[in-house]
């Protein structure tokens, strides 16, 4: 993926440094801004800003706030370069949630290296969810081989809504995040009150969410996330739904239709020694035994036992 670079230099002195800098990296992209122009160029959001203060016609100070106080700007990574070597000066800046402060003259390794290091984080962070701050797929697939690796005895749990889409159309994406972001405190929440001992929560994407807990009696921890989730879900409803018991929507076909309360699914799948080769199986085991829960109405979990399935309600 492109890194895109805004330098913040009123003279066009500090660009073709930058490109001559990277012109074997053919994944940064370098665009000069003039400061006049901070308003126009935020709305594109690039990976990073460097500003060179020494070419701005602004203070310095008032353009930090006024990116910082960008709303989609607000994680943005800033480096400011400057010749003020006064640590009161430097200390303010950063103050303003400035990244980093590189003083001239600027060794060209070690800005090299810092731009690349944020840019790396930058992708890292990139596979965790913003709207819960889970890990995303790339970590839910490392932890689930290293463990399998390791031959561990462990659990995971394969979680999702019920009747979500439904909610979504009735009360809109907005309050539909509420709900995701409710779901995933109800998850940590639970599994870190029954054991902080090598658990791993992460969010799959959507509704989906997968835990990985080992040495826990599973059932207590589903019944737990149940009951939690049920009780708590009635704030994202009104009254007049509530009473109903369910929700009025279409369906997929178009047709007006009644859907009940949003619940939660839960499939666990038991991993022992040497059950699984790879984590494609125990993947396809977790879709079917989700699948398993979800055929009773009503947040449900079901377990799977190696050849054994049970499911509770």
């Amino acid at each position: 993926m492109v890194q895109e670079i805004y330098i913040i230099d009123d003279d066009d002195s500090s660009i073709a440094v930058f490109r001559e800098l990277f012109k074997n990296e053919e994944n940064y992209k370098f665009t000069n801004i003039k400061s006049e122009q901070i308003d126009i160029a935020l709305k594109n959001i690039p990976s990073l800003i460097i500003i060179n203060e020494d070419a701005i016609q602004r203070d310095i100070i008032d353009l930090c706030q006024k990116i910082r106080r960008d709303e989609d700007n607000t994680i943005t990574p800033v480096i400011v370069v400057s010749s003020n070597k006064e640590k009161e000066h430097r200390v303010k800046i950063l103050k303003e949630s400035i990244e980093y402060y590189i003083r001239k003259p600027v060794d060209e390794d070690y800005l090299f290296y810092t731009i690349k290091n944020i840019g790396r984080l930058l992708s890292i962070n990139r596979t965790i969810s913003p709207l819960t701050g889970l890990p995303g797929n790339v970590q839910i697939h490392a932890e689930l081989k290293k463990r399998l690796s390791n031959k561990e005895d462990f659990t995971v749990l394969y979680l999702d809504l019920d009747n979500f889409k439904p909610y979504n159309d009735v009360y809109g994406f907005l309050k539909g995040d509420q709900v995701i972001q409710y779901t995933a405190e109800v998850i940590l929440g639970c599994i870190h009150s029954q054991s902080t001992n090598n658990t791993f929560v992460g969010h799959i994407g959507g509704d989906d969410f997968l835990a990985i807990v080992p040495d826990v009696e599973i059932e207590g921890l589903c019944q737990n996330i149940i009951a939690t989730f049920d009780k708590g879900i009635k704030r994202f409803f009104n009254e007049e739904d509530l009473e109903r018991g369910y929700l009025e929507s279409t369906n997929r076909k178009g047709e007006a239709d009644c859907f009940p309360i949003t619940g939660i699914s839960i499939g666990a799948v038991i991993v022992e020694k040497n059950r699984f080769m790879n984590i494609l199986e125990i993947s396809e085991v977790g879709t079917q035994v989700k699948h398993l829960a979800k055929t009773i109405q009503g947040s449900s979990y079901a377990i799977d036992r190696r050849k054994n399935e049970k499911v509770k309600k």
